[in-house]
């Protein structure tokens, strides 16, 4: 592999990371805080449509870019073999940026399915609200602090020669 590739792609994985880890870091910071302090009904709402717009084209192209990038990342180190013991950030980087990308898609992605399927003016709205936000704030902030170290790696990874 030439290192001309392996910048592209560890570059294209630090901006995937770093920009999925933006929005999960706003989500944690501001939007579910903004979220909590509304009645359950506009709550529920507000989320259901969220993640509606989630689903379309700007998002899904950085954050299934990013993590083909990485799984590219990871397959240049492996078949370079030395390669990840001289710059090990840029393998673990690129781990952590998969490990956000699988949380997401193992954790988040079903609960934001199972809350769309809630009616928010039913009688256990208040309830299924609860133990959604709970388990997805905590998703999360799981997710948005391992792609921010991605990041944090796969950035730093760039300044050591491989």
């Amino acid at each position: 592999m030439t290192s001309t590739f392996i910048s592209a792609v560890t570059i294209t994985s630090a901006l995937g990371a770093g920009a999925t880890g933006g929005i999960y870091f706003a989500f944690s910071a501001i939007v579910m805080p903004a979220l909590r302090t509304l009645p359950v009904t506009d709550a529920v709402t507000a989320m259901q449509h969220i993640n509606d717009s989630a689903v379309r084209l700007p998002f899904m192209t950085v954050f299934f870019a990013g993590a083909a990038a990485s799984v590219a990342v990871v397959v240049s180190e492996t078949a370079t073999g030395g390669a990840a013991l001289e710059n090990p950030s840029r393998m673990v980087g690129a781990a952590l940026a998969l490990a956000s990308f699988g949380i997401t898609v193992a954790r988040n992605v079903p609960l934001n399915n199972a809350l769309a399927r809630v009616a928010p003016d039913s009688l256990e709205s208040a309830a299924q609200w609860t133990a959604f936000e709970r388990r997805w704030s905590t998703a999360n902030l799981l997710r948005g602090s391992t792609a921010i170290s991605a990041t944090i790696l796969l950035v730093g990874s760039l300044s050591r020669a491989s």
